[in-house]
């Protein structure tokens, strides 16, 4: 489990872990899951258009999830956000599905970006993984202050100078810079995954949003250690287990959250109830 190919599966499980539990919270926070699914699954066009025309998948997918990032953006700016979503997705899916009826060559890799080949990694592909996955962190890095006042007080992040077009294409882009340097070797489905379950559950657990990206990496790096070895195991998919790990991870924050509640409103027995106003204590 620990040796030959299987390595390259841990390190860079472990990379996909860290960036989508990080940029998941900003995801979560700012309510963008269609985003998270529309930029990835829109990338898939990419990849066909790359292998119709002979050169590499990653150079097709980084286009294509820019250009995404873009239409989003763009349409949404005096649009609403979630038509804007929808329509460049079905605009990338149909741009797909033509790159693909052009081709000749077998399909097998294109769709495999669906689910990812995590446990296949070559040892080519991880020196791209490691330098696009520090580009993701050096830009969470730089973006993490204003992205974060705009998506929790955005009148105040105004007021400031914070320009809110300009961060949203910025977190479109991080998006789209993710996209890239995962879907090759995990999929889409498996980062979409990663960006929403953890980041959820984290939310779910603390309010503070230095302490919840911490535990959104945390739950995904769990994920999917555990969802290795036990695809390892079981040789069934990677991606089940993510999915269904992911699923669980929120259900168990949200059940927290019902208990606490729950907890916070039961009245405490022994306490005096105080008196009401304009009451005098005592008998005069």
């Amino acid at each position: 489990m620990f040796s030959g190919f299987m390595v390259n599966a841990w390190i860079v499980a472990t990379i996909v872990a860290v960036v989508g539990g990080a940029i998941g919270f900003f995801v979560v926070l700012r309510g963008s899951a269609f985003v998270a699914h529309a930029i990835p699954n829109g990338s898939f066009a990419g990849a066909a258009g790359a292998s119709l025309i002979g050169i590499n998948t990653i150079i097709g997918l980084g286009v294509f999830s820019v250009g995404s990032a873009l239409g989003i953006g763009l349409l949404s700016r005096r649009g609403r956000h979630d038509v804007a979503t929808a329509l460049t997705l079905v605009f990338m899916l149909g741009l797909g599905a033509l790159f693909l009826s052009f081709s000749v060559e077998p399909a097998t890799d294109i769709y495999s970006l669906l689910f990812g080949e995590v446990l296949g990694i070559s040892p080519s592909q991880l020196a791209p993984t490691i330098a696009l996955a520090a580009a993701c962190v050096g830009a969470l890095a730089l973006l993490y202050r204003p992205l974060l006042l705009a998506s929790t007080l955005p009148d105040s992040a105004a007021a400031r100078g914070v320009a809110p077009f300009a961060i949203d294409l910025g977190f479109l882009l991080l998006v789209a810079l993710a996209t890239t340097m995962t879907v090759p070797v995990v999929g889409t489905a498996l980062i979409f995954s990663l960006m929403i379950g953890p980041p959820a559950a984290a939310r779910a657990f603390t309010t503070r949003p230095v302490t919840a990206i911490a535990l959104s990496i945390t739950i995904a790096l769990v994920i999917v250690w555990a969802a290795i070895a036990l695809s390892y195991q079981t040789n069934w998919p990677v991606g089940f287990f993510v999915g269904m790990s992911s699923a669980v991870s929120y259900a168990a924050g949200r059940t927290w959250t019902f208990a606490r509640r729950r907890r916070s409103a039961r009245p405490r027995i022994g306490r005096r109830a105080p008196p009401a106003l304009g009451v005098r204590l005592g008998s005069g």
